[in-house]
């Protein structure tokens, strides 16, 4: 039997998972992404492992994440027979991917007051 590290979470990590869910990161979407800032590639298992998210909640969220483009994966060849396994790493500094996310809540808060505005005129 194969004897493996797990990475698990530190207060400040989890205080940091609990900032972007409150600004409103899904949870599976901010537990990963937390993960991957902190190590430089993992399995999916090893994000599993690390995150305590099931397989279908960290591969919604790599769809997500991808589709972001806030990560990359490369596949490594399995040993002995089987599928590869993909490795997934962040595409870009997580200062980047912050700056991105805090462009994004500022266009949205930007919306929001908008449609404020609009509300006040109908009762001018």
């Amino acid at each position: 039997m194969k004897r493996q590290n797990v990475m698990y979470f530190t207060e400040k990590e989890k205080e940091f998972v609990s900032l972007l869910i409150n600004i409103g990161t899904r949870k599976n979407v901010a537990q990963v992404l937390v993960f991957l800032a902190n190590i430089s590639e993992a399995t999916s298992r090893d994000i599993e492992r690390g995150t305590d998210l099931r397989q279908p909640e960290v591969s919604l969220a790599m769809h997500y994440l991808i589709g972001q483009d806030w990560i990359k994966s490369k596949e490594n060849k399995a040993e002995g027979k089987g599928r590869p396994v993909k490795i997934y790493s962040l595409s870009k500094p997580i200062d980047k991917i912050m700056n991105s996310i805090e462009k994004e809540k500022k266009e949205q808060a930007k919306q929001q007051l908008a449609r404020v505005q609009k509300l006040r005129e109908y009762i001018k």
